[in-house]
């Protein structure tokens, strides 16, 4: 049903492809849009997004380890540190 398609990176110029399971993948997603970018500039697009991200040190309301989030906590809020949290989710 899907073929390897050959794609241009628009970032980079580099050809790169765009597998048959890659595109069943985003049938089943319903993304209607191929890749535009390579691995490798997407990639360095996600880490970059992910270092101007200010980190905020707070006090888990769980279990009072130091929990590091990547918004500001707030007094009337509850924040979890990544266990907590995790567990927490697990249980729901």
């Amino acid at each position: 049903m899907y073929e390897d398609k050959t794609l241009i990176c628009k970032e980079c110029g580099a050809e790169f492809i765009f597998t048959a399971g890659e595109q069943e993948f985003y049938a089943e997603k319903g993304f209607e849009n191929e890749p535009q970018r390579c691995k490798g500039c997407r990639d360095a697009r996600k880490s970059a997004a992910k270092s101007n991200r200010e980190i905020h040190v707070a006090v888990c309301a769980n279990c009072g380890n130091e929990a590091k989030v990547p918004f500001k906590p707030r007094e009337d809020r509850p924040v979890y540190c990544s266990e907590c949290f995790a567990s927490m989710r697990e249980e729901n």
